[in-house]
């Protein structure tokens, strides 16, 4: 158990720390990049919020709050309070053109900055649990590497940087969004700082 959060911490550090991160969009307070890498691409999308950053790290934290703006989550429950840190959730999405709804089984780690100029973070994978086998009503999907890095700005102002990591089957759907074919990228972000603010 402790070292899945650490290597989750990790690996999400590890992501935002890459080189290579390309910005493809720029929008009001909404930046977002690419990093392409073999089969997996990546994102990043930067968010300025007008909220001190531990209220964001707070309201982020809790994947069951994403239901209210983010339109990828149908429900969301915690299957495993694991500690006060670290969470195991299900959720289910709506399917995609032709195929079944989704669903995910997530380990949801968080961390505060150990010193002023660190982030707080949420980190986000995957995780196999007896408990939720995988079902014919839905498929079972997997997240390699996501969520959140939040930076304070000021007292009442924060930059929240979330992340995902998607392998070649998300791939083609996703690259609709990022060469300007669907706005659902942007749009979520912005629904996540009118739920933020």
């Amino acid at each position: 158990q402790e070292y899945m959060s650490y290597s989750n911490i990790a690996v999400l550090t590890n992501l935002a720390a890459k080189p290579g991160w390309e910005i493809s969009s720029t929008l009001n307070n909404i930046k977002i990049w690419t990093h392409e890498d073999g089969d997996v691409l990546s994102f990043k999308v930067e968010m300025k919020v007008k909220i001190p950053s531990h209220v964001a790290f707070s309201l982020l934290s809790d994947y069951t709050f994403h239901q209210g703006w983010d339109k990828e989550f149908i429900t969301c429950e915690i299957l495993q309070a694991v500690n006060e840190d670290e969470k195991i959730y299900y959720v289910t999405c709506p399917p995609r053109r032709g195929h079944k709804p989704r669903d995910f089984v997530i380990l949801v780690t968080r961390r505060q900055p150990r010193n002023p100029s660190d982030p707080y973070i949420v980190a986000v994978k995957s995780v196999a649990l007896a408990s939720m086998p995988v079902s014919l009503e839905y498929s079972r999907s997997e997240i390699l590497c996501s969520g959140f890095q939040i930076y304070s700005d000021s007292k009442n102002s924060c930059t929240v940087c979330y992340f995902n990591q998607v392998a070649s089957g998300g791939k083609m759907y996703l690259a609709a969004n990022l060469t300007g074919l669907s706005k659902s990228i942007e749009d979520t972000a912005l629904e996540c700082i009118k739920f933020l603010e």
